[in-house]
């Protein structure tokens, strides 16, 4: 592919019981290589997750060779586009789960919550009997969520469990259980969320169909009740209405997203540090970081693209 390359994106996820899933690590790395596709799928006995991308017809090699496994054969996919290469490796991964919670009794594929289409979302969000949580992290949210959406202020996804718990009118024994809606970036977190939800106790559960993603590629701007940008866990950092790419940028210490005004911080230096992350670093560190940031830019201006060592980074959904 050449540097300047139009790149699509798929991610994809599904809930399904796969024994054998360690066997399907070598042919899938295998038939991603071989179509010059990046990106990192994780493959647990639960099933797969992840996010893809490359030239339009080796991703549809990739998802076609998924596909053939009958257990995956609806296996569903968002699709998106970018003007840079949104990844830089090709990784599948072994994983205990598709996306880690940490309650092993849970399982998606016998409980859910109901699913809303994205056009009916908003009739939900406009309910005063529900309570709209984002279940993503606190650097997604950051950015931007649903108007009037409770953000628990979590680290990671499995902290939720414990900030559910220490919600007065969201605990198991609550006098009077509400209804309940969640939301994330493409849907998977949600699967576990809601199914949580229901586990305990609670009647009416619902969650985003396709996530945040759908919504946004599907709901007109002057239609939409999303707020600010959808954070992304790969090169393009965040998307808007259309999928199309936001305007943040990511810090190359911590990843944490910044806008415009972030990157105006005194504390900001390209590719070392940001406002969330400059005094957690060493001056050692920061020499690597900013050595690192040279090669980035040599290499940008050969037209290549520098791959350097691994950075610090959040976990993907």
């Amino acid at each position: 592919m050449s540097f300047n390359a139009l790149y699509l994106t798929a991610a994809l996820y599904k809930f399904v019981d796969l024994p054998d899933f360690a066997d399907l690590q070598a042919p899938l790395q295998a038939c991603c290589e071989a179509h010059d596709v990046k990106g990192t799928l994780l493959l647990a006995h639960e099933g797969i997750n992840g996010t893809i991308a490359g030239p339009e017809a080796g991703i549809h090699a990739v998802l076609a060779f998924l596909r053939a496994d009958p257990r995956l054969a609806n296996l569903p996919h968002k699709a998106s586009w970018s003007p840079k290469p949104p990844f830089t490796r090709m990784k599948v991964k072994l994983k205990k789960e598709i996306v880690t919670l940490r309650v092993p009794e849970l399982d998606p594929n016998k409980t859910v919550g109901q699913y809303v289409k994205p056009a009916d979302w908003n009739a939900l969000l406009a309910d005063p009997d529900v309570v709209v949580i984002d279940t993503r992290n606190d650097y997604e949210v950051a950015i931007g969520s649903f108007k009037g959406a409770v953000n628990p202020n979590i680290k990671n996804f499995v902290q939720l469990p414990a900030w559910l718990d220490a919600q007065e009118n969201l605990k198991t024994d609550a006098a009077k259980k509400p209804k309940v809606a969640m939301f994330c970036t493409g849907g998977i977190r949600c699967e576990k969320s809601t199914a949580l939800m229901k586990m305990r106790g609670f009647d009416d559960v619902y969650h985003l169909e396709g996530g945040i993603l759908k919504y946004l590629e599907e709901i007109p701007p002057e239609q939409s009740l999303w707020q600010g940008e959808c954070f992304v866990f790969d090169e393009r950092v965040s998307v808007g209405h259309g999928l199309g790419v936001g305007g943040h940028d990511l810090c190359r210490s911590c990843r944490w997203p910044l806008s415009a005004e972030d990157k105006k911080s005194p504390h900001y230096v390209l590719g070392v540090s940001c406002a969330h992350c400059h005094d957690q670093r060493t001056p050692e560190q920061k020499e690597k970081l900013a050595e690192r940031q040279r090669q980035v830019e040599l290499a940008e201006a050969r037209g290549e693209l520098h791959v350097g060592a691994k950075m610090p980074s959040h976990n993907a959904p």
